[in-house]
């Protein structure tokens, strides 16, 4: 018996027929191996988009969080050549009194616009101190290196 050769789309219009017969919808979720809410979904997409919701979606995000209008970023680089004293904190609020009625960005949202603009001067990198630490002794003999951890200056129990 040769295997039988089937796709989603065709399952999907199996199940729907089938519960539009007058099936219940636990028996065909059970012979379909599919979920309740899965069999749920499909019906539901098909009642409101007929057969064109039985077909796969796209799982692409609708919006990008991280994107901003293209309005808003303009508007924060003008900001920016006019005030070029301005840093990210002072736009944000200036944006947030001219444009009352818009969701304002994040101040790290700002400063990554300044930033991918080129309107960011990076702090230079301090040079950083390392610890230089004494050479290692040899010991020739057991007990001929001791080494001490010392913690600073501290109070004993006699006061002193």
């Amino acid at each position: 018996m040769p295997w039988k050769e089937c796709n989603i789309m065709d399952e999907r219009m199996r199940f729907v027929s089938r519960l539009l017969e007058g099936g219940a919808m636990s028996t065909l979720c059970r012979e379909f191996n599919i979920s309740r809410k899965t069999g749920n979904k499909i019906l539901g997409r098909y009642r409101d988009c007929g057969l064109e919701g039985l077909n796969d979606r796209s799982r692409r995000p609708y919006r990008q969080a991280n994107q901003l209008p293209v309005q808003i970023e303009t508007e924060i680089v003008r900001l920016k050549k006019k005030h070029l004293t301005w840093g990210a904190d002072k736009i944000r609020e200036r944006l947030h009194r001219l444009h009352p009625d818009i969701h304002c960005p994040a101040v790290s949202t700002v400063h990554a616009v300044l930033d991918r603009h080129g309107m960011v001067k990076r702090a230079k990198q301090r040079k950083r101190n390392k610890a230089k630490g004494t050479p290692l002794s040899q010991a020739k003999q057991p007990n001929d290196l001791w080494c001490v951890d010392f913690k600073g200056e501290f109070r004993l129990g006699n006061q002193r």
